[in-house]
């Protein structure tokens, strides 16, 4: 697979994971209660740190026997598919609270928007679900560059659609049927592994 079909495969499973997560929701509410610019950098960096952590997990994974890291990843990916179908309940709860409260736009100052939405990003996506697949994508794909690049494109751009417009895109699309196809995905992707672990 070309480095450029990795990077787009990586985007397009990150995006799907990311979407019914609750660090997207977390992202909108930040975005109501601060500048969306601050925040947003903010929450860039964050996903940069954890992007760099999770490419080099996967790196350590590669060296795992093939038939071993294919069944390592398999069970991992199954996992993958279960949380986020048990994460879908907590992202409706932090929704329904981003909907139910009251919304005030601040004007504080650069510094402190930023480092909100950094240090968020930073607790909230330690073991996230996320991370296991850009870890797992790099222990298939075996290049980091590729991998990291779609993964961080994916990252920063459900970050700055929940920012800009998240609640727009809620009611627009249903987090079920959202979840339901990240659920599907990482069930695929477990199957390649599956047979790759038996090839």
């Amino acid at each position: 697979m070309t480095s450029i079909a990795v990077a787009l495969t990586t985007f397009a499973v990150i995006f799907l994971a990311e979407l019914p997560d609750k660090t997207l929701l977390a992202s909108l509410v930040l975005g109501t209660r601060y500048r969306p610019v601050p925040v947003l950098i903010g929450i860039a960096a964050g996903f940069a740190v954890h992007v760099v952590l999770a490419v080099a997990a996967g790196g350590l994974l590669g060296l795992l026997p093939h038939r071993t890291l294919a069944i390592v990843t398999a069970v991992l990916f199954l996992a993958g598919a279960v949380l986020i179908v048990r994460g879908h309940r907590q992202a409706g709860e932090v929704a329904e609270a981003a909907e139910t409260g009251e919304a005030r736009r601040r004007s504080e100052r650069f510094g402190p928007a930023a480092w909100t939405g950094f240090a968020v990003i930073l607790v909230a996506e330690f073991g996230d679900l996320t991370q296991v697949v850009i870890a797992n994508l790099e222990a298939r794909y075996h290049d980091p560059v590729a991998v990291g690049a779609g993964a961080l494109a994916a990252l920063w751009a459900i970050a700055a659609i929940a920012v800009f417009g998240g609640k727009a895109l809620l009611r627009l699309v249903p987090v079920r049927l959202v979840t339901g196809a990240a659920a599907v995905c990482m069930l695929a992707l477990a199957g390649f592994s599956l047979a790759g672990a038996a090839g």
